[in-house]
């Protein structure tokens, strides 16, 4: 039992792997029972289970409640909602390249339930680099904040996209690796015969394309999430578990949005403003001398930003539907 007590990454050893037992059950039960047989997900569907995550997410800020206290509990609600909203910004990139792809329905949830266990292991080596450098050079935290503020600002001001044709991963794999032009299903990879040699060969389909370039993404928005919720707490147990919690209803949030990313147009303008707010706080706690900004007031904050870009992009797009259904009919 005393093993069980030791600490790891500043809390008992017990509680990381409890988180991680909810883990692997929730992804078993996901591929083994949900989705067996990779059928294709629908709204209803996708509604529910992303309310779901999103009340075992918030369900786990009660264990941290019961174990840190309430202010660690407030911080990884904060962290949630945070990263939860960001991934709306992935939602968008992953739906450009499952069309720029042509991939179906039918196969992107494997596509999506891979690329989350990319994630985990990928923010799980992020966050540790990220809290061994917190630990060891307080100073870090503040390039964090001055790093969000500037890709806040850099946001608001530039919102110009990079056609897919152009990205340099897809150019570099299309002329380094050997894939197929077409899909074989929901494989990865196929074995075809060399017309020229006679061996065969092993091809990578456009599924573990798409595969690639959303764990691509992520990478890139993790650059911008992970600093995010250092400046929000610097326990690695707080930050890991928002992120994945959040990022783990990621793929029910995509088909749920999928058909109505349209009215989410303008939410890019509040993301800008909760990275500036995020990174700008810690420079005002220590301004004011409070040494942390108060957890709820950044809550509250978040929520405030969150909501006003919600409600602003749904008004503006409002009438963005009966466009679309005009022009069907003419």
């Amino acid at each position: 039992m005393e093993t069980f007590q030791t600490l790891f990454l500043g809390q008992p050893l017990w509680m990381w792997l409890g988180f991680f037992g909810v883990i692997v059950a929730l992804l078993a039960f996901d591929l083994g029972v949900l989705h067996k047989g990779g059928k294709e997900i629908g709204v209803r569907e996708s509604l529910l289970l992303s309310g779901f995550y999103i009340l075992i997410g918030l369900g786990f800020g009660g264990f941290v409640w019961m174990q840190l206290g309430q202010t660690a509990a407030i911080e990884y609600v904060t962290g949630f909602v945070v990263e939860k909203s960001l991934a709306m910004d992935n939602v968008f990139v992953i739906a450009t390249i499952f069309s720029f792809l042509a991939i179906p329905r039918a196969h992107q949830h494997r596509v999506l339930f891979w690329g989350i266990l990319g994630v985990i292991v990928l923010r799980a080596v992020m966050i540790g680099v990220g809290a061994a450098l917190v630990t060891q050079y307080a100073w870090v935290l503040y390039i964090f904040a001055a790093f969000l503020v500037f890709t806040g600002v850099r946001m608001l001001a530039w919102s110009k996209e990079t056609p897919l044709s152009e990205n340099p991963l897809y150019r570099w794999t299309r002329r380094r690796l050997k894939l197929t032009d077409t899909l074989h299903g929901n494989r990865f990879f196929v074995k075809e015969i060399d017309a020229g040699t006679g061996k065969a060969r092993r091809l990578m389909t456009p599924l573990f394309l798409a595969l690639l370039m959303i764990e691509a993404a992520d990478v890139i928005f993790a650059v911008d999430s992970v600093p995010a919720i250092f400046a929000i707490t610097t326990d690695p147990y707080i930050v890991y578990t928002s992120n994945i919690f959040a990022v783990l209803g990621l793929r029910a949030l995509y088909f749920a949005l999928a058909a109505v990313m349209h009215r989410f147009a303008h939410l890019k303008q509040a993301l800008a403003a909760l990275l500036i707010f995020i990174g700008g706080k810690v420079f005002v706690a220590d301004a004011l001398g409070l040494g942390k900004f108060p957890a709820e007031w950044s809550l509250a904050v978040t929520f405030a930003i969150l909501a006003a870009g919600v409600l602003y992009s749904l008004w503006r797009t409002r009438t963005e539907p009966k466009l679309m259904l005009e022009r069907r009919e003419t």
